[in-house]
This record gives structure tokens, sequence and C-alpha cells, in this order.
């Protein structure tokens, strides 16, 4: 049961510890409440958001397992709450199951595209719905060790390394790596290529880290077409340069002849107009203790992150170190 103020109330499992927490998201307070009460009967613990600026602030504060999104909310749609989630490295890990009145494919894709980890049409049945939250979960505690994609660590380990790296007061470079156009590519050529692109880009960054690093790289995947390397200061550029490299050489074999030639796919937008999308590349965000004393590995993160955004701006594969001090 929430606090009053959307915040979680603190419950136990039957275990003693403390129960997986839910934030429910619906502008509607009759099916808020109702959901409330069915979590928290299923050992769940239970905050509540009205409007979708609501969700991110409590998701941001307390970092919920998982959010029960209705879309259709005025305002901020669920679509852009969850596309908000995802780009946020606080919220990235939250898992996300979106909740709508409508049935059409083009809904469910465009749930699923924005970050959604599953999809549940109203009116739903009870037994239904603790079913989907009770699989997500389970599903995002596997990835969060291990990514059984890639068998690279999952976003725990990589929260645990960099904090080790920061608690020893070592030099440091993390690389957050994001792949340009990937979602496109997904849904032209379909999952299952889309996932040889993943693995392929893992293997590579494996490859990469123990050829220049050796034992001192920590290759992490944070999910979806996120990646993380963890190495020395020094190596932090050289590193950047050899993966784009090596990505840039293998990213036209992704492929069809057709389209590699032609230098771009065509997807149908949100709008429904076909738009064009070139070949996949990668962008790197890297921040460092060069010039910053981090105390925590969500700082580490938010700076690596905000660069990759910033070398966004610029097509093609680009990296961008932060050079800022504290």
């Amino acid at each position: 049961m929430s606090d009053g103020d959307g915040n979680p109330q603190v419950a136990l499992d039957a275990s003693g510890k403390r129960a997986q927490s839910i934030l429910v998201v619906d502008d509607d307070p009759i099916i808020a409440r109702l959901l409330e009460i069915e979590l928290i009967s299923a050992g769940y613990e239970v905050g509540l958001a009205s409007s979708g600026e609501q969700a991110l602030e409590v998701a941001q504060a307390k970092r919920p397992d998982l959010i029960l999104l209705d879309v259709l909310m005025p305002g901020m749609d669920g679509f852009e709450v969850a596309r908000r989630l995802r780009s946020d490295p606080r919220t990235l890990p939250v898992s996300i199951i979106m909740l709508t009145a409508t049935g059409l494919s083009a809904n469910r894709l465009e749930g699923l595209n924005a970050g959604a980890d599953d999809y549940i049409v109203k009116p739903f049945d009870t037994p239904e719905l603790l079913a989907r939250v009770k699989g997500v979960l389970r599903r995002a505690r596997e990835v969060r060790s291990q990514s059984p994609l890639t068998g690279l660590p999952g976003y725990v380990r990589i929260e645990e390394e960099i904090e080790r790296r920061i608690a020893a007061k070592a030099d440091f470079a993390v690389l957050y790596a994001d792949l340009d156009n990937f979602k496109a590519f997904n849904e032209f050529y379909g999952f299952d290529r889309g996932d040889e692109v993943l693995r392929h880009t893992a293997q590579m960054l494996k490859e990469i880290a123990e050829d220049s690093a050796g034992s001192e790289a920590f290759i992490g995947h944070v999910g979806g077409d996120d990646f993380v390397l963890v190495t020395t200061i020094d190596l932090g550029p050289p590193v950047a340069d050899l993966i784009i490299e090596k990505f840039d050489s293998a990213a036209p074999g992704f492929y069809l002849e057709e389209d590699r030639e032609r230098g771009f796919i065509e997807v149908e937008n949100r709008r429904g107009d076909m738009q064009r999308y070139p070949i996949v590349s990668v962008s790197i965000g890297i921040a460092s203790s060069e010039r910053r004393d981090f105390t925590h590995y969500a700082e580490v993160v938010a700076v690596a992150a905000e660069m990759k955004e910033f070398t966004k701006r610029t097509p093609g594969s680009v990296w961008a170190a932060d050079r800022r001090t504290n």
C-alpha cells in the first residue's frame, strides 16, 4: 500500500525478506486501487502514481522492481513514460508491463519498442496479471545477474564492479556503448537477426577487452543494445577507437546485399510514414576518474550515458569523453 505520496509501503515476503516493489501508474483511481489491493495480497510492496510526470519522479527516487504502466493518460502517455524510463540510467533496469484498453498490434509493437517487457490488454483477470508480473520479475532477476542472450554479466554485476573500483580508489574509465538504428533493424529483419547482432557485438567487445586490457577490463550487457566496458583511464579512448573500427567493419554484413548497397532500410515510424534508417552504428560515452571523484556507481553511469547521448547528435559511430571536473 502507498503512503499517500506514491511511495511504496515496505513489506516483507513469506521468508522475511524485503518484498519486491511495484509502482502502479493509472489515472483512474478505482483501477489503481483494485490493482494495489490485489498486488499487496500477493505479497508485493506497492506504490501509486496518477500521471506520467509523477511516475517518473517516483521511479527515479524509489527505483521499483516493476512498473504497471497505463498507456492512455492525459498529458504524458505511457509510451513516452517508458521511453524516458529507458533513457535514464537510474531507471533503465526497472521492468515495465504496459496496460491498455486496445489490443491493436501496432500499439503492442509501439509499447515494446518504447521499452516495455510485457503488454496486458484490459480487462484482464487477476490470475493472468499476477502470472505476468511474476514472470517478468523472474526474468529481470536472471538478466540483472547475467544476460541470457550474450552470457555477459548483467546490471547487478556492472554496478558491483564500478562500486568496487570506486571503493578501491582505482583509476577507471567506463565506456557506455549503444547501437544506433538498432530498433529499426529489429523491426525490419526480425528479433532473431537482431539477437545475432547483439551476440556478435558482445563477442567483439570481449575480444577487444582481452586483447587490449586483459584482466583489467570488465564487460557487461546492460540490456537491449546497451553495453558497458570498464577499463583503465589511459585505455578508454584507444579501446573506443577499436570498438568503432571493428563494429563499422562488421555492420554492413548484418544486412542483405540490396540493403547494404543502398545504405539504408525503410521502416514505418510512429506517424505511419516510411522513414529511412542508415546502417547500424555505435555511440560511446566515456566517464572516467581522471578529473572526477565519484562516490556512487549511478554518478558514473549517468555521466557516461550523458556523453553517449551527446554522441548521438552526430551521424555514424562516434565516441566522446567527459573532461569536466567535479
